[in-house]
């Protein structure tokens, strides 16, 4: 297992073949990542404040669009069908790039990363609020996701350079988890507190832009140099096996057994093999194949997978059942989703307090089976009209969530070398937002394809939800490393 302290850094071997000079390069990153950049030091407050304000602002621009999904539809002249689409584009742009975003920047330096993903989010969320047809809006979010990769998979190592402590990186990922939870927070309710949908994307645009002018005189860049090329073929495949999954789940609402849904299952398969061999041919891969030996990696991955498939895949969908069904407007409906995510925010910054005391493996299962419990006490409430019925699940669900935001960034960093920190963000997040893609989807067909409407299939919904989640702390409490 990967030991961390003040000084000293113990990287287990890998298997012949699978990573020819990771441990040499190990060894390079290490020195870069823990002593002060030649040119300039590491300013540890600065850091954490930019970051995690850029990350604030990423899951802003992920979450608005759940409250205004409704007005954005009727807007582009979205049919339901499409919908999913809508909400999945930043998803499916963040889940293709961040392993690519998380080598580039340990390869080629992450505040220069960071600083391109700022730029790149202000723009594209602005246009986002100038589309006029559902493709425009779409090809916006999957812009928004790409500039999200960079900033996500930037991010974490470069608090790593600044806080190469133990105890300094627990402070550091606890609050970065922290704003995980607040930008999921305020996204909703900026966005419907604004008089128009587009008014919102204008506003979170500027606050990119605003970061991005600010970070570049406090960071100071790091790196963890390989050589070699960026891995294109590798992120060609996997963006390909991503589309085709999400396309599939997408139009199997229409029916799972037309032809074109089994082709796209099938495309995704194939491509995902495509992935495999191209990572274990390349010198420089996206990711380290090996690393799949590592229970603490499997841990890390398998948490930000079900998160995104049983936790953020619900959340995305549950604001537009609140209008459809229970008849809340864009505003009560985001306050009530705060409810939900002002509970995750708050117990993700409090949460480091446990980390000393209890593994992360263990708050992922607990943060699942709390969500668990809470979609399981909401089970009735929309078929019954009832928005109070709602509010035990969603404090259980809320402390659940920021449980799960706390341990997966600490729990991602510590199961890869430090030097490839970038890379274990990038590769537990890109599970995550798979997770989400897969879920979102998964949402909506499980609750639009019942004939008994969609409070009874919000019931089926919540039902599948609590099943993967219980899954999933199972899974994370056997994928353990062995003494």
């Amino acid at each position: 297992m990967t030991r961390f302290n003040d000084r000293t850094l113990t990287v287990p071997d890998t298997a012949p073949g699978t990573a020819r000079d990771a441990a040499p390069d190990a060894a390079r990153g290490t020195a870069n990542d823990t002593a002060p950049h030649p040119e300039r030091s590491p300013h540890p407050r600065a850091t954490l404040a930019l970051t995690s304000a850029a990350t604030a602002v990423t899951l802003m621009t992920y979450t608005a669009p759940v409250v205004t999904l409704r007005d954005t539809a009727t807007a582009l002249h979205t049919p339901l069908s499409q919908q999913a689409w809508l909400i999945n584009g930043t998803p499916l742009g963040l889940a293709a790039l961040l392993l690519v975003a998380g080598s580039l920047a340990d390869d080629y330096g992450r505040r220069r990363l960071f600083l391109l993903g700022t730029l790149t989010l202000g723009i594209t969320t602005a246009l986002g609020g100038l589309a006029s047809t559902t493709l425009q809006f779409t090809l916006a979010r999957v812009a928004q996701g790409a500039a999200s990769a960079a900033i996500l998979a930037s991010s974490l190592g470069l608090l790593v350079h600044a806080f190469p402590t133990p105890r300094g990186r627990l402070h550091a990922t606890g609050v970065w988890g922290a704003f995980v939870s607040g930008g999921i927070a305020l996204g909703p309710l900026l966005a419907g507190v604004m008089p128009d949908w587009r008014v919102a994307y204008g506003v979170l645009g500027a606050a990119a832009l605003l970061v991005a002018a600010l970070a570049p005189r406090p960071l100071a860049e790091s790196r963890s140099p390989r050589g070699g090329r960026p891995d294109i073929l590798g992120a060609l495949a996997f963006g390909l096996a991503l589309v085709s999954l999400v396309a599939a789940l997408t139009l199997g609402r229409d029916g799972w057994l037309r032809p074109e849904v089994g082709l796209l299952f099938l495309a995704a398969v194939v491509l995902v093999g495509v992935f495999a061999l191209v990572e274990r041919r390349t010198a420089t891969p996206m990711i380290d194949l090996s690393l799949l030996r590592r229970p603490s990696f499997l841990a890390s991955s398998a948490g930000g997978l079900f998160t995104g498939l049983a936790v953020i895949g619900l959340f995305s969908f549950l604001p537009v059942l609140f209008q459809q069904v229970l008849g809340l407007s864009p505003m009560d409906t985001a306050w009530l989703f705060l409810l939900w995510s002002g509970l995750s925010f708050t117990v993700a910054l409090q949460a480091k307090r446990l980390a000393g005391r209890v593994p992360p493996r263990h708050q992922l299962a607990v943060g699942f089976a709390l969500h668990a419990a809470g979609v399981l006490t909401m089970l009735g409430a929309i078929d019954s009209g009832s928005w109070q019925r709602l509010l035990p699940g969603l404090v259980l669900g809320g402390i659940g969530s920021g449980l799960l935001n706390a341990a997966l960034p600490l729990l991602s960093v510590e199961s890869v070398p430090a030097a490839r920190a970038a890379m274990g963000s990038g590769a537990q997040q890109t599970f995550r937002y798979i997770g989400s893609c897969a879920g979102v989807a998964l949402t909506i067909a499980i609750v639009t394809s019942t004939k008994s409407g969609l409070g009874h299939g919000a019931n089926t919904a919540l039902l599948v939800s609590a099943a993967l989640s219980l899954l999933a702390a199972v899974a994370v409490l056997v994928l353990r490393e062995r003494a």
